[in-house]
């Protein structure tokens, strides 16, 4: 049977939405990005608390499962399955055939590619959201037509599609929750300490080496955290080991006061870990929002990408970048060779910025700290 095709205009949900999606619950097509899946997260809060609220699943990759296993509102999380990038036809029939029998009203469908529409269409979800993106006629049914000037923010061009129309105010701050007894044990098993400020340092981005603040510069922000009798942890994923390294290269002497965390944890702890945190200075990466979504005071790091796109949201983040006409460029490297962007970010004023953090007061390590916003 062919796809079915509703006349009606894009931004038109099919009748009977309102009600559908009252009684009966929702499956959310994650992203394939840790950041994006952490900034779906009012989203999710949108729709759990929305007429009485609805309950929600996540068909998500599973990097990504731990970040929805810290979000108040996700009732279950179903493996994608599927590599990055892979078409995998049988699998995506596979994946329908399981979640075709959950009685879903609705799908969300926050990727913008034709195939991340595809198992909600072969599930036969009757109300199958999202943007118009990859040539998606009539796998959706409910397109939105994105006006990016009124929502530059991913969060909020997320969030708009819990309502029946692109018009949204604006999301309110992720938020994830903290598991405590796994962090606790985290804690242990690494042999950390807790008694002192801890500032950690997230060297890495998966994206590619021009969202990278050079190795050097976090050196040397490291020997200062050191010199104010903070504890420092590099923090990241296996693919940032060598990221890390090349920290621990530069910073000399000072080396072996720094705990080496990189690949060492898996995401969920990571997430959790960061919650300890004094002060974290961070890449743009999945560790940034994840630090802004357990709510540590932070300084996020701007080259190459756009806060006006994908900022830390947080009234406890601040942004470091300079203005500099060839940024952002949304490149994985510098296309004109120099890195000014990065490189003329000083660490003495990423620094500054850090001991504003560090001067508003000591961070709660109480998991209550991280409230859900009202969205």
């Amino acid at each position: 049977m062919g796809p079915w095709h509703d006349p009606r205009p894009a931004d038109e949900p099919p009748r009977g939405f309102g009600s559908l999606t009252a009684r009966r619950p929702v499956l959310i097509v994650a992203p394939s990005w840790v950041g994006d899946a952490i900034l779906s997260e009012p989203l999710i809060a949108r729709l759990a608390t929305a007429d009485g609220g609805t309950a929600v699943d996540v068909l998500a990759p599973a990097w990504c499962a731990p970040v929805y296993a810290r979000m108040r509102g996700t009732r279950r999380i179903f493996d994608s399955m599927l590599p990055h990038g892979e078409l995998g036809w049988a699998r995506r029939r596979t994946l329908a055939r399981t979640l075709s029998g959950e009685g879903y009203a609705q799908a969300i469908i926050l990727p913008n590619s034709w195939k991340s529409a595809l198992v909600p269409w072969f599930a036969g979800i009757p109300v199958r959201t999202g943007y118009t993106g990859e040539a998606r006629f009539g796998i959706l049914n409910d397109r939105r037509r994105l006006d990016p000037g009124a929502l530059p923010r991913l969060v909020d061009r997320y969030a708009a599609l819990a309502g029946t129309s692109a018009a949204s105010p604006p999301a309110g701050a992720p938020a994830l929750v903290p598991q405590v007894a796994n962090r606790d044990a985290a804690v242990e098993s690494l042999g950390l300490g807790t008694d002192r400020g801890i500032a950690i340092l997230c060297p890495g981005a998966e994206f590619g080496p021009a969202k990278r603040w050079p190795a050097e510069h976090f050196a040397s922000l490291a020997r200062k955290f050191l010199s104010d009798n903070l504890d420092v942890w590099l923090m990241g994923s296996p693919n940032d080991r060598s990221a890390a390294s090349a920290v621990l290269a530069a910073a000399g002497d000072a080396a072996g006061a720094i705990r080496d965390l990189a690949g060492r944890t898996d995401l969920g702890t990571a997430i959790d870990l960061l919650s300890l945190a004094t002060v974290v200075v961070s890449n743009d990466s999945g560790l940034m929002h994840a630090a802004a979504a357990v709510r540590a005071p932070l300084v996020a790091l701007f080259g190459s990408s756009s806060p006006a796109y994908t900022p830390p949201i947080s009234e406890r983040a601040h942004i470091a970048r300079i203005d500099i006409a060839c940024s952002p460029c949304f490149q994985r490297e510098c296309p004109l060779g120099h890195f000014k962007c990065m490189r003329e970010l000083s660490p003495d004023s990423v620094y500054d910025l850090a001991r504003t953090q560090l001067t508003a007061g000591q961070h709660s390590r109480d998991p209550s700290a991280t409230p859900r916003p009202d969205p």
